[in-house]
């Protein structure tokens, strides 16, 4: 992404009060609080992932509280220290502390949903996936509507919060711990090959690379998802954040597929715990080569409307896949 790019992507991510005065010292902790100052930023129209992180002025110190997970915090932390270097801010007031285990577990398992070998889809566009007469049932911080697909029972899970990084892999354990049989996950990754547009394709697949290390799991889609058209498929990486993913990065990960923050954290959980696990993915962005749209301007119209019917081809998708009955 582009110097200008990045930073337009930034100003959407970072919480007001950083962007609008100076502080002595900025703290990126663990915490889910929406009593504390919400930033104007948020995107608020949206049912899902609209949620951002609050913060708490002391005095000439900000006390910035993200949902608690290690992949977020450091990454919000990233997000801020990268936006003050690029506005000609000091640094080295910022610091992050990342939560304890104990609270990141806690935060997940305010998650309680009756669950008895539920296929749950989780996670982007699911106002658009689930039925058009859905009623969301809301529980702390998410939302499940329950429906019936082919003789399936199928819930559509999705939370106001990011699902960040690890933090989707302990949803996806909890969802385990709550008789889920398979969990897909929607969402958008970044594309690794050049030759792939984005919001022209989607993408699946069974394995991650995560620290280094090969993933897989029982892939929900089998063989289904990638014979169909417009469907591309290869060796994911997991990655915690964009701002990690530079030049040097790119090309010590040049013949792999895809990246996000999520994949491999969410299949690593679903095999420990027995379970299928699928992902169905907009490819969004492209790491290897510049393209008009990337993640700094994923609300122009042209972009909404492409997503719009790679959506619909995951609804077609998943739903021939449930009538076809494959597990």
């Amino acid at each position: 992404m582009s110097p200008g790019r990045l930073l337009r992507y930034l100003q959407i991510k970072v919480h007001h009060l950083v962007q609008e005065q100076p502080w002595d010292n900025i703290r990126i902790i663990g915490g889910y609080d929406r009593r504390a100052e919400i930033s104007r930023y948020e995107k608020d129209g949206k049912l899902f992932n609209w949620e951002r992180p609050t913060a708490e002025a002391h005095g000439r110190d900000l006390l910035v509280k993200a949902f608690p997970g290690t992949d977020y915090v450091h990454h919000y932390g990233l997000i801020i220290a990268t936006y003050l270097a690029m506005t000609g801010r000091p640094t080295d007031n910022v610091t992050y502390q990342l939560p304890d285990p104990a609270l990141c577990r806690a935060a997940v398992e305010q998650l309680n949903l009756g669950l008895d070998g539920d296929l749950v889809i989780v996670g982007w566009a699911l106002e658009h996936l689930a039925p058009a007469d859905a009623v969301w049932t809301h529980g702390p911080g998410y939302a499940w509507h329950r429906a019936t697909m082919h003789g399936r029972r199928v819930v559509y899970l999705g939370f106001r919060h990011s699902i960040w990084g690890d933090v989707a892999g302990r949803v996806v354990h909890r969802l385990a711990e709550l008789g889920a049989s398979n969990v897909v996950y929607v969402g958008k990754v970044g594309a690794l090959a050049p030759q792939i547009e984005p919001n022209t394709m989607l993408a699946t697949g069974n394995a991650s690379l995560v620290d280094g290390e090969l993933v897989t799991w029982n892939d929900f889609f089998g063989d289904f998802a990638v014979a169909q058209p417009g469907v591309h498929t290869g060796l994911h990486v997991t990655s915690p954040s964009i701002l990690l993913e530079n030049r040097d990065w790119l090309a010590r990960h040049a013949e792999h597929a895809f990246v996000d923050p999520e994949i491999g954290s969410m299949g690593a959980a679903a095999h420990n715990a027995g379970i299928g696990f699928g992902y169905l993915h907009v490819i969004s962005n492209n790491l290897a080569r510049h393209y008009p749209a990337d993640l700094s301007n994923e609300r122009h119209g042209d972009v909404i409307r492409r997503r719009a019917l790679l959506v619909g081809r995951i609804r077609d998708i998943l739903t021939n896949r449930l009538a076809a009955r494959l597990i």
